[in-house]
């Protein structure tokens, strides 16, 4: 396992969304996106992730993302590209293009519908991390993926490969953050991927979360890291209350159909436009997104 630098790879990275025009990846907007990112209080972007939504576009359009976050970031803030896959062909395609982009740091979720068993997943990510030189985030999603990683297949993919660095945790499974931060140290990187559980897994060693919310508010999600890394738990507290609604509203509908609404209603998105099988906000999910923008003081 590869230790870093104390101030590398922490704090808030927000997995920027996708925007399409008349069905094509609009990289002009994803760049102004990015930038907005960057000038508005995260530590980082992540480039399609979860919110970018990668199960829609293509290999080239991926890494077309890519490089257009790597243009617009211009070395402000650190860029990550998720590159996994389901399939190692893919994912080393993605990853190596990646890589040559320019990019900070590679997130690789575990490969999903096919649910390996953990020997498989083992030498899955040892095999991408081999082909790689940068710093290598294990993407844990359970609940979209449908595979569940152990810790011991954790610890023993750090064991075999010096540039893993850390995970990004997307399951409400709190335990888990400490049982791998005791078997690996405190300086493997465990990112918070479920809004609602910022607070808590910050708290018991998380280095930062990787949140769709911070699409919404970037500084006041990279506020709440702050809060918690200088020791102010009373400041904290009140961050996570604040962002309570728009935490529990990412998950009103698939993420992220209900980010992509919100950000248009407050006027960062021309359209929220999707790729099928992702449709967009219902009329009843509008109304009631509306109605957490209004309480959160976010439509002018």
């Amino acid at each position: 396992m590869r230790l870093l630098s104390s101030s590398a790879l922490v704090g808030s990275y927000t997995p920027v969304v996708t925007p399409f025009a008349d069905g094509r990846v609009d990289l002009e907007t994803f760049e102004a996106l990015v930038d907005r990112q960057a000038t508005n209080g995260s530590q980082g972007v992540v480039v399609t992730g979860t919110s970018g939504e990668p199960s829609v576009l293509t290999v080239a359009e991926r890494l077309a993302l890519v490089h257009a976050a790597v243009r617009a970031a211009d070395g402000r803030l650190p860029v990550v590209a998720a590159t996994g896959t389901e399939s190692l062909a893919s994912t080393l395609e993605l990853s190596l293009g990646a890589a040559g982009a320019g990019v900070d740091a590679l997130l690789v979720v575990t490969p999903y519908y096919i649910r390996p068993p953990q020997r498989g997943l083992e030498e899955y990510f040892v095999e991408v991390a081999r082909r790689v030189e940068l710093p290598v985030l294990v993407y844990h999603i359970p609940g979209r993926a449908s595979v569940t990683l152990e810790v011991a297949t954790i610890a023993a993919i750090a064991e075999r490969a010096d540039n893993l660095v850390g995970m990004k945790h997307a399951s409400a499974d709190l335990a888990l953050v400490t049982e791998v931060l005791r078997r690996l140290g405190p300086e493997f990187r465990v990112f918070v991927g479920l809004e609602e559980l910022s607070l808590p897994m910050l708290a018991v060693g998380a280095c930062g979360m990787m949140n769709a919310v911070g699409n919404l508010v970037p500084g006041r999600v990279g506020a709440l890291w702050h809060a918690v890394d200088r020791g102010d738990l009373a400041e904290a507290r009140k961050i996570h209350e604040e962002l309570w609604e728009l935490n529990k509203s990412v998950f009103f509908d698939t993420n992220p159909i209900p980010i992509k609404y919100m950000l248009r209603r407050m006027g960062v998105l021309a359209n929220n436009e999707h790729r099928l099988p992702m449709a967009s906000a219902t009329p009843e999910l509008e109304a009631k997104l509306d109605a957490v923008l209004e309480r959160a003081g976010l439509l002018s």
